[in-house]
């Protein structure tokens, strides 16, 4: 074994300082002779029996790279061995074939309508959200059709904003003109009259639906 290597196993081993070690390395290099093992022990820096310490423990290191070196070749042996083996796999027997059986099919009041109506708690959150909504926009309607009524009546805004111009002017007549502008205001109020007759349709069939719904899920319940 070299010096280098003494000195590095002796600093790894907190037998010897670096600093211990540079000054050995320093009287080589300066012309001494001698083995560095034998200078740190002619300075006191180490014994012999440091040495053969530090050389046992390399040893034994060495000693258990070995023994793991064919622990893993003897597995890897026997890994490739269970692999080339072919495998050999049984046949399934063959299942038989199962026979299905022809229920009767019930065709009972009941069961069509557990059919026709098995609707879960999810469809009926669905329905009345439905008519919140419907519910919703009936009463803005009516807010809207209440800000209608209170407004001016049609023929005081017509004598108030276009009073009458005699014949000969180049600006239309007052009456054609109170058409363009304000005329479209009673159209506007029955399409709104007709879209609340709707509304309120769709909210009696939403109501009619719930309450059919939870007529179903208490009987359900009850059985």
């Amino acid at each position: 074994m070299n010096g280098k290597k003494l000195g590095e196993l002796l600093l790894h081993g907190d037998v010897l300082t670096k600093r211990q070690l540079n000054k050995a390395i320093a009287m080589q290099q300066a012309g001494d002779a001698r083995k560095l093992g034998e200078i740190l022990v002619e300075l006191g820096y180490i014994t012999v029996d440091d040495i053969t310490d530090v050389m046992m423990q390399q040893a034994s290191k060495a000693q258990e790279v070995v023994e793991k070196g064919k622990r893993d070749f003897v597995l890897q042996q026997q890994i490739l061995k269970t692999k080339s083996k072919p495998k050999t796999v049984a046949p399934k027997p063959a299942a038989p074939r199962p026979v299905m059986k022809e229920e009767p099919i019930d065709i009972s009041e009941d069961a069509i309508m557990k059919t026709k109506f098995k609707l879960d708690l999810k469809t009926i959150i669905a329905a009345a959200v439905g008519i919140s909504s419907l519910v919703g926009m009936w009463y803005a309607l009516q807010a809207d059709i209440q800000e209608a009524k209170e407004l001016p009546k049609i023929g005081n805004i017509y004598n108030q904003e276009y009073p009458s111009r005699p014949e000969g002017y180049n600006w239309p007549r007052s009456y054609e003109q109170y058409k363009d502008q304000v005329g479209q205001l009673q159209e506007d109020m029955d399409e709104v009259y007709d879209k609340l007759d709707e509304y309120e349709e769709a909210i009696e069939e939403l109501e009619k639906t719930v309450t059919e719904l939870r007529v179903q899920v208490a009987n359900k319940r009850d059985k």
